[in-house]
């Protein structure tokens, strides 16, 4: 698996925030996650985000979703970031959890969601 970052579409500006980071087999799409400003308009306190991790699924359960979280994560770090945010449902808990991520906030912003944050000492 080869991780490609592009710059595609009117969601990215010239700098590195946003960016969108997708996983690829040649020129088979695996899955695909972004860096942004801010995911939840409530929180503008809490940047950078990771959002929209979506892996194919056909090729989950190969350890893509972690890598595109991963790979996100860092770039946020290399660009000066301290600490990086996401957004969840509790389904999907555990598997951040498993990463290594926080929950900060529970039931927040609504009953369900939780905001989960990584340090760039984790």
């Amino acid at each position: 698996m080869e991780l490609l970052t592009g710059l595609v579409g009117e969601n990215f500006g010239a700098g590195p925030i946003p960016t969108a980071l997708v996983a690829h087999d040649g020129e088979h799409f695996l899955g695909t996650a972004a860096l942004i400003e801010c995911d939840e308009e409530t929180r503008p306190q809490y940047t950078p985000w990771i959002a929209a991790l979506w892996v194919e699924p056909e090729h989950r359960q190969r350890g893509i979703g972690a890598a595109l979280v991963d790979r996100a994560s860092q770039l946020a770090f290399t660009i000066g970031a301290e600490r990086v945010y996401l957004l969840t449902r509790e389904r999907r808990l555990s598997f951040y959890e498993g990463l290594g991520w926080k929950v900060l906030e529970a039931n927040a912003p609504e009953l369900g969601l939780f905001i989960l944050n990584r340090d760039r000492d984790d």
